[in-house]
């Protein structure tokens, strides 16, 4: 057993090449031979996105704080809040980032091939590709109405307490 401890890791800021905007890296794991698992947080800044990629074993994401965007080549763009978790098949084009509004953060969990490859890199997101509006797929619990497009139910980007 190994105890990672975090005072060892350092958060790296994404590279231009692969991101538009501000996002920042954190380690989580990266797996010890057999394992080729690879885990990350990753924190996107309002508007901040990936390009245009594939994973070639695929990738899971679950969103744990913020509102984020995400697309598969051909479909729409799709809102994801805290708790979603989407699978992205190998091989799939995609891209995935904060809503123009607020701080998104996911973990990105996938496995690399034998020889390290993890992530086959493609075009920037348009603007115009970022900026259509997301798909309304989330259903509405009885009693409220999807006024913020259901993510979050009011609650979008941080706690409303009144503070």
């Amino acid at each position: 057993m190994h105890v990672k401890r975090s005072a060892s890791s350092t958060t790296q800021r994404g590279s231009k090449d692969w991101f538009t905007g501000t996002v920042w890296l954190d380690e989580i794991a990266v797996g010890v031979p057999p394992s080729v698992l690879r885990a990350h947080s990753v924190t996107f800044e309002p508007g901040a996105r990936t390009a245009w990629h594939t994973h070639p074993v695929g990738q899971v994401l679950h969103v744990l704080s913020g509102v984020g965007r995400v697309q598969q080549a051909h479909g729409p763009v799709r809102e994801i809040c805290p708790g979603d978790t989407v699978w992205i098949n190998p091989g799939e084009a995609h891209w995935h980032g904060a809503a123009p509004d607020c701080v998104f953060v996911h973990l990105a969990i996938q496995e690399a091939t034998a020889g390290g490859e993890e992530a086959q890199w493609f075009q920037h997101v348009s603007d115009e590709e970022y900026k259509r509006t997301p798909s309304d797929d989330r259903p509405t619990p009885p009693g409220l109405e999807a006024t913020d497009g259901g993510c979050g139910y009011f609650e979008r980007c941080r706690d409303k307490t009144g503070e």
